[in-house]
């Protein structure tokens, strides 16, 4: 029986597709192989965000081709969709389908014939995977897998290259999302992630028009899903309605994202936000308000071309005064065909600069997020277990090592009784579904 490896790079939408891609190719009768040295195809489903994303993807398809040369390669993601003929000049590769045409990768993967296929185009008609009704996730043990209920984007950030990596906003429908839950919840999961490029946009491009708070209210009433986390919203997104519910509603995992890019005024116009730093912190203060033990998330970019060290300083003091518990930094990657392509060659940012500001905000981020670990010393939280018996993530994000083994996808209470050097410890107090 033939084997599969799926390797998926970037973001949790991202992985959301290479789980359903998976599930399709079982689907039609190929099991997973133990890695992709022992598969007999491999599906890179690839990121773009930057090029350090690209250069990993290659690296990958690299060791693919020299460690295992008979497998069959195909190359999907956004890297696909931006540089096609880049990928498939890589000697191995099978197949480059970019996201305009995902949904093909499973048929095309699965076929063990000699083929060539570059699918690609602007209009992303053949782009929506179908996940199969199957309770995909119980075949696998994933715990605490990603639900993708939105793709694409159209905010058109100076820096971003998504909109055409993936297309314009489309929405999964709230029928086939409360399918999907349920089949979910039936198979004994206890914690789906709804995920999205912008997940805060969901529903709009529906008939009629509907809205994240209405989408996740309605899960909540109308099945049994333990718990529901949310992936990352932009600040706008955060309305009054979708707070009530964040306050009102234990079932909803305390955590929320909200991607800052910079706590400067004047770096956020020239990326093109749609927000200023008072809008930021005002949506910040009421999440900490309405939840104040959650875990509270940023993605923040460094070295922005016009980044000087005075406008640094007022990214850092902004975020300092936040009530940050993790951050995800990474460094401003040039893409080319953005606004900011150009705007790189005329005013970029020495790398050492870069270096030593993505280093500062570690320190940074690293106190308060150690702080806030510090303050459930004592206190008993609700988790669910990983595949690793071991080892459990609550409801507030922190990761626990467990005093025993607990099977995985339990949900568990949890009594806190130290730190680890990134989470907490904790002992089992009680375990149900």
């Amino acid at each position: 029986m033939a084997e599969y490896h799926v390797e998926n790079f970037g973001c949790r939408a991202s992985r959301a597709d290479g789980e359903v891609i998976g599930a399709e190719l079982r689907q039609r009768g190929l099991t997973p192989a133990r890695d992709a040295t022992q598969a007999d195809v491999v599906v890179a489903n690839t990121c773009s965000v930057t090029a350090q994303a690209d250069r990993t993807a290659r690296a990958f398809l690299r060791r693919v081709r020299r460690q295992n040369p008979k497998a069959r390669i195909v190359v999907t993601g956004c890297y696909a969709q931006r540089a096609p003929q880049e990928l498939a000049a890589l000697p191995g590769v099978h197949a480059v389908i970019g996201n305009s045409h995902k949904a093909l990768v499973p048929d095309i993967a699965a076929q063990f014939v000699p083929l060539t296929a570059l699918l690609v185009d602007d209009t992303f008609a053949h782009s929506e995977l179908s996940m199969p009704r199957a309770a995909m996730w119980a075949e696998t043990g994933q715990t605490r897998p990603n639900l993708k209920v939105q793709d694409g984007c159209g905010n058109r950030c100076s820096f971003c290259i998504i909109p055409v990596t993936r297309g314009h906003s489309r929405s999964l429908s709230l029928d086939a999302t409360l399918r999907h839950v349920r089949d979910f919840a039936a198979g004994g999961g206890v914690e789906l992630v709804l995920s999205g490029i912008n997940l805060g946009r969901w529903g709009r491009d529906l008939a009629p028009q509907k809205t994240l708070d209405e989408l996740v209210s309605t899960i909540l009433r109308e099945t049994s899903l333990p718990r529901l986390r949310l992936s990352s919203i932009e600040p706008m997104d955060w309305t009054p309605e979708l707070l009530a519910l964040f306050a009102s509603q234990p079932r909803l995992a305390r955590h929320a994202h909200l991607p800052l890019q910079s706590g400067s005024d004047t770096i956020l116009r020239a990326m093109h936000r749609r927000y200023r730093p008072w809008h930021y912190a005002e949506k910040l203060q009421l999440i900490r308000h309405y939840l104040p033990d959650a875990a509270i998330g940023a993605d923040v970019m460094v070295g922005f071309p016009g980044e000087t060290e005075e406008l640094f300083e007022e990214s850092y003091s902004f975020i300092k005064a936040q009530p940050f518990t993790y951050l995800h930094l990474f460094p401003f990657s040039a893409r080319p065909g953005t606004p900011a392509w150009y705007l790189a060659q005329r005013s970029p940012v020495p790398a050492c600069a870069v270096a030593d500001r993505m280093q500062r905000l570690r320190e940074l981020i690293a106190e308060k997020n150690r702080s806030f670990r510090e303050g459930f010393i004592g206190r008993t939280l609700p988790a669910v277990t990983l595949r690793s018996q071991r080892v459990a993530v609550s409801d507030n994000f922190l990761e626990i090592a467990l005093d025993c083994a607990v099977a995985p996808n339990q949900n568990v209470c949890v009594r806190v009784t130290g730190l680890t050097e990134t989470g907490v410890t904790g002992r089992v107090e009680d375990a149900f579904r």
